[in-house]
Parts: C-alpha cells; sequence; structure tokens
C-alpha cells in the first residue's frame, strides 16, 4: 500500500477500510533509526484508536528516547503477564473506583472467590468449576447471593476480554433461575410482634430503620444513603437521592415517617440520618435487624429490610384504595411491570368490595320482601 506524508517528518500513513464503519480511515506510521537500524512501525487508526498525524510524530519521539514501548512490545508483555482472577479484581477495581455495587463486590470477592479461583486464569476455568462454586453458594447462602456471586465472577472475565487481557472462555456462565416475583408480607399479629420487638432492642438506629421501611417502603440503599438535607419537613416530602431507577425521586412524607425522623434529627450530630459509627455513610446494618428479627419470630426467608418494602406495598394495594400507578410513584418503579406483583391483591380488595356489595343488595331484596310478605298478610286480616 502507497506510504502518503504528513506535515511531520517520519510519519506517514496507508488509507485502509474503517473498522466497523463505512469508507476509509487512515492507518499511521512512523519511521525513525535506532541502533544503526531503521524501523518501520504502526502506531494507530485514524477512528478506532483516536490517531492524529501530531499524536504520531509525539510517539515517533517517545520511541526514539527510549520512552515508550512498541506495540508489539506491549502485546507480548500481556502475553507474559499472568492475568489471574485476583490481578483482574485488582484492575477491575482500580478502572471502576466509583461504582455504586463495589463494596458490595468486594465483600463478594473476599467471601466467597478470592479462594475458590483468585489463582487461575480464567483460561484455566472449567465448567466443573462454576457448578461447584454454585452449589457450594447454594447450600452455605441463598439463591441471591449464589447469582450474585457468580454474576461477579462472569463481569471479571467479561472485564478481562475487553480489555484484551484474557482470551474469552469456551464455554457461558449461566447464572441459577431466580423467582424475581416473590412478595414477602407479614401479618397484622407479626407486624405487631415486630414493632414489639424494636421497641425492646437496644439498637435503635436499626430499629427506627426497620420502621422507616415500613412507614415509607424506601428500598435498604436509600435508607442508608438519606440525609436529613434530603427530608422537607415543611412541604412534607422525602427526596430519593440516586435511586435504583437512575433519576432522583420524591415521595410523600407522612405521619408516622415523620415521626421517626423528628427524633434521629433530635439526637443525631451526623448529615446522614442512619450513619454509620463514624458518622459517615453507612454500609452494613445486618446483625442488629437479624437479631430484631428473630426476636418477633418472624419467617426465616423473610427478608428485614426488604421484605417491609413489600409489605408497605401490599398493604397498599391490598387496601383498594390505591391504584396500581399510584403505588409505582411511591415505590419510585421504573416500570409499571415492577408493581405487576401487587396486581392480585388490588384484584382481592375490589373482589371483596364486590362481594360486599352483593350482600347488601341482596339485604335489600330481602327485606323488600318481607316487607311486602308483611302487606299480604295484613290485607288478608
Amino acid at each position: 500500500m502507497k506510504r502518503l506524508k504528513t506535515d511531520y517528518p517520519g510519519v506517514f500513513y496507508r488509507e485502509a477500510d474503517r473498522i466497523g464503519g463505512k469508507g476509509k480511515e487512515r492507518v499511521y506510521y512512523v519511521l525513525f533509526k535506532k541502533d544503526g537500524r531503521l524501523h518501520e512501525e504502526k502506531v494507530g487508526r485514524q477512528y478506532a484508536d483516536d490517531m492524529t498525524a501530531a499524536k504520531a510524530a509525539r510517539i515517533r519521539g517517545e520511541r526514539i528516547e527510549n520512552k515508550r514501548q512498541s506495540r508489539k512490545e506491549i502485546r507480548e508483555e500481556k502475553k507474559a503477564v499472568k492475568w489471574t482472577f485476583a490481578k483482574l479484581w485488582e484492575q477491575y477495581q482500580e478502572s471502576n473506583p466509583e461504582l455504586k455495587a463495589l463494596a458490595a463486590d468486594q465483600s463478594r470477592w473476599k467471601c466467597y472467590l478470592e479462594e475458590s479461583v483468585g489463582k487461575k486464569e480464567p483460561g484455566e476455568l472449567v465448567p466443573l468449576d462454576v457448578d461447584r462454586l454454585r452449589i457450594t453458594l447454594t447450600k452455605m447462602k441463598s439463591l441471591t447471593t449464589a447469582c450474585r456471586v457468580l454474576e461477579l465472577l462472569r463481569r471479571l472475565i467479561n472485564f478481562g476480554i475487553k480489555k484484551n487481557l484474557t482470551p474469552p472462555l469456551p464455554f457461558k456462565i449461566t447464572l441459577p433461575k431466580q423467582n424475581n416475583e416473590k412478595t414477602e408480607d407479614l401479618t397484622a399479629e407479626q407486624i405487631k410482634a415486630l414493632l414489639k420487638a424494636i421497641a425492646e432492642d437496644p439498637d435503635t438506629l436499626a430499629g427506627d430503620m426497620m420502621k422507616l421501611a415500613l412507614f415509607t417502603g424506601m428500598r435498604r440503599g436509600e435508607l442508608f444513603k438519606l440525609k436529613f438535607a434530603d427530608v422537607d419537613f415543611e412541604r412534607g416530602f422525602i427526596r430519593i437521592v440516586d435511586p435504583k431507577g437512575g433519576q432522583d425521586q420524591t415521595i410523600p412524607l407522612n405521619d408516622a415517617a415523620r415521626g421517626v425522623l423528628k427524633a434521629r434529627e433530635a439526637e443525631s450530630e451526623s448529615p446522614y440520618v442512619f450513619p454509620s459509627r463514624t458518622g459517615g455513610h453507612r454500609v452494613e446494618i445486618g446483625k442488629s435487624i437479624r437479631r430484631i428479627k428473630t426476636a418477633a419470630n418472624l419467617p426465616a426467608d423473610f427478608r428485614p429490610l426488604h421484605g417491609l418494602r413489600h409489605v408497605f406495598a401490599s398493604a397498599l394495594a391490598s387496601s383498594g384504595q390505591v391504584d396500581l400507578y399510584t403505588l409505582q410513584r411511591l415505590l419510585t418503579h421504573k416500570s409499571p411491570l415492577m408493581t405487576q406483583r401487587y396486581a392480585h391483591l388490588r384484584d382481592d380488595a375490589l373482589r371483596r368490595a364486590s362481594d360486599l356489595a352483593g350482600d347488601i343488595v341482596n339485604e335489600i331484596i330481602t327485606r323488600k320482601e318481607n316487607a311486602e310478605g308483611s302487606d299480604n298478610e295484613n290485607r288478608q286480616v
């Protein structure tokens, strides 16, 4: 292919088909002498590598001064590095420092992946390794935990492939199927037992967090991030910052939630409603809420915070007084499909209302028939 000159000495380009698009693009090369030999090296493509003649000239200068490796040397160095899962995990954290779930991922890595696959390269992984990990996790922990750990494993592999650090696997990692339609609920007696256990537990912060989940339906992560600055007592709303759906939302501040938040504001010195011991952003509270759950004798599979969000939603849906659109807004669901799991509760409420209407009509008919029977008897007399 013909060399085409640029305004920079020792820099030229050739035209080639554009990668992933129509038309042509420039592929830049540099020429320079080193150790008595003339070197010609490709430095990058116009669009695929965002390369320009000026950038190529800078690279040429760095190559002459031994301040930069060639593309070939970089590729060979990458091949020489043993990219184990442990090394991929380090690189993944450095590349995603602001990832929302990084703290949770760090815990999953430390507890479940570091020992089992940390020293292995992705290419050494076989389907049996994944099966053993899945079986162990589902026996030790919940199906949800197994899914999230395996999803992190898959994410690390995809990260290595995307960064051209590791080759693709010859098989796919499939996650166990979850029943995401599970809707947890509590009876009136169970709710009373829970509130009694909260009142008797020494950890008032954990108890208040559980009460706010019950009174507002807020998510676990939203409770951890909640600041007093997000609560407007005067106008009566709570601002949900950076929720699961992405866009900030507001929900009404009811009297029960107001009481919890006012009490916390009076005794807190932190900007967070539910701070950590150092006054910063809290990320865990499992031990205390599990203790309260046990004291209240709640079902073993009931999730203390997320389950209370379901209780909040179920109570509103089964009342028959709240439509699903309103419920969607209160739960800050991005899609109405997520709220549909409560539709049967609203249907039950409507059915009860219909049955009540039927009973009222039947009672009216019975009264009318009785009255007509009495009139006939009186006329015969």
